[in-house]
């Protein structure tokens, strides 16, 4: 019952990671940058301690009570985090909610699934799961599998996109994708998916604020919710940061002051997407507490956003055009990626 569980809350925060972008297309008038601040000072700033406060009210005592060094590298890897979902928005916008995700979560899946593990097992910790114990029982060998079998799916899923670039034309693709760019979009997917798999490696460097969570009382099904604070802190570091040069760069700061565009609705639907972006954390938090296994939640937390962006990228007529051979191919690569979920499910129930 605590693996269904487990996956039914990834499922609920993947729909949330998969879904977030959405709101943004709404937008008019506004430039990347613009729009983008405005939903991640809701993704980072705003809704995580509102989030701490309602499910463990005494979260800043536990924050105080947190020696320097978690806090400093539970933050540096929140930074390190920022570059990756900055990019991961970047992503999105040349590649399409589609095939974005795909590639940019697989890199993600692969490298946050198992450098948690591998770090346990230099520095073991009590109730944590090293690679070495991974490797060794035949639950966590299942789980390797499955982490495995999403890495092909993706690439299957990537195989479909260049099918894609081949068969339609640029006019084509731009109808659904803007500023559609292989290229460009590629290389910043696979830098996002790399960076990304830090947030990952943040929770579990926060875990012993979780685990302060839990020993004051509070629910462990939300005892990530504080840990997550100082990682979103590192998270709006590096996007403010980088949003202020473009802002400057393009002149693109009179968006917030500009009448022609439709400024309440460009903050509401921009408030909506950052504040669905951090619901996938609250569920993923859930989700972990019943699995524990922080390669089964994080592999199967990204294979869930992948299944929703390439939903949301058919309802969004991003393949439409192309012969039956390449829809055959994203259909098969979808259809791998839900194998693996299965995959990891068993292992963790093993």
């Amino acid at each position: 019952m605590q693996v269904i569980l487990g996956i039914l809350y990834h499922s609920l925060g993947g729909f949330a990671s998969g879904s977030f972008y959405m709101p943004f297309n709404k937008v008019r008038k506004w430039a990347w940058e613009s729009y983008w601040i405005v939903g991640g000072l809701f993704s980072w700033l705003i809704v995580p301690p509102i989030a701490a406060y309602l499910t463990a009210p005494g979260f800043v005592g536990i924050i105080q009570s947190t020696s320097g060094s978690v806090l400093n590298f539970t933050y540096l890897m929140g930074l390190l985090w920022g570059i990756g979902g900055l990019t991961y928005g970047l992503g999105v916008r040349y590649l399409g909610m589609s095939l974005g995700n795909s590639v940019t979560l697989g890199f993600c899946a692969a490298f946050g699934a198992i450098v948690p593990s591998v770090y346990y097992s230099i520095n073991p910790m009590e109730g944590r799961v090293s690679f070495t114990d991974m490797m060794v029982s035949p639950g966590g060998q299942m789980v390797l599998i499955g982490v495995l079998v999403c890495i092909i799916g993706i690439a299957i899923s990537g195989k479909a996109g260049m099918m894609k670039e081949n068969e339609i034309s640029e006019e084509e693709s731009k109808k659904s994708v803007a500023e559609f760019s292989l290229v460009k979009g590629l290389i910043i997917a696979v830098i996002s998916g790399i960076l990304s798999a830090f947030m990952n490696f943040g929770i579990e460097s926060g875990k012993p604020m979780a685990d302060a969570a839990i020993k004051a009382g509070y629910n462990p099904l939300f005892a990530n919710n504080v840990s997550y604070v100082i990682i979103m802190w590192g998270g709006l570091t590096t996007n403010l940061i980088w949003t202020t040069i473009l802002s400057i760069k393009n002149k693109s700061y009179g968006d917030f002051v500009d009448k022609s565009s439709p400024i309440a609705k460009n903050i509401l639907f921009s408030a909506l997407a950052g504040t669905t972006w951090f619901l996938q954390f609250f569920f993923y938090g859930m989700g972990e507490s019943k699995l524990g296994n922080g390669a089964s939640s994080w592999i199967l937390h990204m294979s869930t956003i992948i299944l929703t962006a390439n939903m949301w990228g058919i309802y969004r007529k991003e393949w439409n055009g192309v012969s039956k051979k390449t829809k055959w191919t994203i259909t098969t690569g979808i259809g791998v990626i839900i194998l693996s979920v299965f995959l990891v499910g068993i292992g963790n129930a093993m």
